[in-house]
């Protein structure tokens, strides 16, 4: 069997297209990522404060985004909610929204179990102080929750980013539709998916020395064992 790796390094528009499908790839899961992050956080806190009706709305919506493919996510977003509210989205805007919402539910998981593993003895502490709930849970609980939730969000969404090669499926021109378009050209399927498996692995590694980068930055008052 002959190897043939050179008809895609040799050619500027495969680089091209594979740079650019990386970038839309990397733009996406952050975007995803970060929203997501503000809309789980919302989605903990009314759980973990018991809000009435909210948290029961928001316990229903995390068992509904776990346990669904994030494929099924996709194509509900990108075509089921454009018939039912009549609104029209480039396929981009449709996968930055299915993303936000998976990473959401799962971020919200984590960071609930994160709220719920700060010892009571601290939220008595700051009550006996007279200190507001509101701020004891924005000065003590939540800084210490995402801090020992970290790594698991870490994890998260490496695991999550290396999910949305899915989104090629609505036509989003990411690293997987540049990879399934070369392959379609040049007929190498190994060469090609070779390619994309040590592309996929450097941008983990990369976003993931970056995570770790900026724990220790936000963290340094956390001792590191």
């Amino acid at each position: 069997m002959e190897f043939r790796f050179f008809e895609i390094y040799r050619s500027s528009e495969y680089l091209l297209l594979l740079a650019k499908g990386a970038g839309v790839s990397a733009s996406l899961a952050i975007g995803g990522g970060l929203v997501g992050f503000l809309l789980a956080t919302l989605l903990a806190v009314s759980r973990y404060a018991e809000v009435p009706v909210l948290g029961r709305i928001s316990a229903a919506y995390v068992e509904f985004i776990r346990n669904t493919p994030l494929i099924v996510q996709l194509f509900f977003v990108a075509f089921g909610l454009p018939l039912l509210l009549g609104y029209s989205w480039p396929f981009w805007a449709h996968a930055l929204l299915a993303l936000t919402l998976n990473f959401s539910a799962y971020f919200a998981e984590i960071l609930r179990a994160g709220f719920s593993s700060i010892p009571s003895g601290q939220l008595e502490a700051g009550a006996a102080l007279g200190i507001r709930k509101a701020t004891i849970f924005r000065k003590v609980v939540f800084p210490q929750a995402v801090a020992a939730m970290y790594p698991s969000l870490n994890s998260q969404f490496i695991f999550l980013f290396l999910t949305t090669g899915v989104i090629a499926e609505i036509g989003v021109t990411d690293l997987t539709h540049a990879g399934l378009y070369i392959d379609s050209r040049t007929f190498r399927s190994f060469e090609v998916f070779t390619a994309l498996t040590v592309i996929y692995i450097v941008m983990a590694l990369s976003f993931k020395a970056v995570l770790n980068a900026i724990y220790r930055s936000a963290f340094k008052w956390r001792t590191v064992r």
